[in-house]
């Protein structure tokens, strides 16, 4: 199957597994425990309706969706993601540029494999820069600063990672960031040419935004000392948008509505962090419905359609991201899968949209900022 084979998630993802190393596959696929959180909410993604109706005049539809500063062309966005260049060398610049052809933006993760100036560069601005706490904060703080003298206009703070998830896929595989090579690896990497030459040719995936005096980075490190007194240090050192990612409680989306953050992010990290927590899609419909129609709502975790897309708008969504799935996409076919694929989720929520008989996504048009 070639690239431009790719008519759904699932042939990215199936082309994706036979290229990749089996450690680089698990990390980017694996969930939290059993992976039971990740299929109880793909399961009620599945399971919501979308009416279709007739006769309604839908020659004309508009997919273009506003989010703070940004007039998206199209109604979604990339989350961030950490070592994207695992999936495919320049992976990182290929999301960047997609991103600024079609004016959304893209996440750029604290542990990116390409630095966070460069992404804002490559995006053409339509960057947000995602920040996690960790430590006693001094570093996250290093970090705001240079976002701000990068010039990043929105800052998401990724509250679901307390501690990082247990995930026993990537555990089994022996996946550690930095990047570490024994001898199970070592076979992995040679059972598969293809990616593990382009990788060498590229030079190996790092810790990008690490790369200053005196900062290092742990991936197990705990980042439970994050509470509200950080958030309100965060709120009056960033004057940016604010978006709180990660949240699936209303108590909590309503403090953070009052604390002034400006966005939140409804997420379970792909299901990638608590494996009984409950559907985020779920959770989307009850935190519209306690902060009201006019504040600002974003969400990811599970789409893997235009169709999906259309659900999360319906539930309550004024924009929505898309993870691994973009990964699975750059694996299988490099900037030409990834191209494929956006092609397909947008054609889908035109259709999707054809068939409801609506011009533009439900709900709201969009947000202005």
């Amino acid at each position: 199957m070639s690239a431009t084979a790719i008519h759904s998630y699932d042939d990215a993802r199936r082309l994706a597994r036979r290229r990749l190393p089996w450690m680089v596959f698990d990390y980017i696929d694996g969930a939290a425990g059993n992976g039971v959180a990740e299929a109880r909410n793909l399961a009620a993604l599945r399971d919501i309706e979308l009416q279709p109706r007739v006769l309604v005049n839908v020659a004309q539809r508009d997919l273009g969706v506003r989010v703070f500063e940004h007039a998206g062309k199209v109604p979604f966005g990339i989350s961030p993601m950490g070592m994207c260049n695992l999936s495919g060398p320049g992976a990182d610049v290929m999301l960047a540029r997609i991103a600024a052809q079609h004016e959304v933006p893209v996440g750029v993760s604290t542990v990116a494999s390409t630095s966070l100036e460069t992404m804002i560069e490559k995006a053409e601005g339509h960057a947000w820069f995602q920040l996690y706490f960790s430590g006693d904060g001094s570093g996250t703080a290093m970090l705001v600063e240079r976002a701000k003298a990068a010039g990043y206009k929105t800052l998401i703070m990724t509250l679901d990672v307390p501690e990082v998830g247990r995930r026993p896929r990537e555990l089994r595989r022996g996946f550690k960031m930095p990047f570490k090579i024994g001898p199970m690896q070592f076979i992995d990497f040679a059972l598969h040419p293809r990616w593990s030459i382009s990788s060498l040719m590229a030079g190996a995936p790092d810790l990008a935004n690490f790369q200053m005096p005196g900062f290092t980075f742990d991936r197990t490190e705990s980042r439970a000392a994050a509470d509200w007194d950080f958030l309100k240090r965060l709120r009056d050192q960033w004057d940016g948008n604010l978006v709180a990612k990660g949240v699936t409680d209303v108590t909590d989306a309503l403090r953070l509505q009052k604390a002034g953050v400006d966005a939140i992010q409804v997420s379970t990290h792909g299901g990638r962090q608590l494996d009984c927590a409950p559907p985020p899609i779920l959770a989307l419909k009850a935190i519209r419905e306690a902060v009201g129609p006019d504040y600002p709502l974003f969400y990811d975790t599970g789409l893997r359609s235009g169709e999906d897309i259309v659900k999360a708008y319906a539930m309550g969504a004024d924009f929505v991201f898309f993870g691994r799935a973009m990964q699975f996409a750059i694996a299988a076919g490099g900037s030409t899968g990834l191209a494929q694929f956006w092609k397909l989720l947008a054609e889908e929520t035109g259709l999707t949209l054809a068939q409801i008989g609506r011009t533009t996504l439900p709900g709201k048009a969009g947000l202005t900022g």
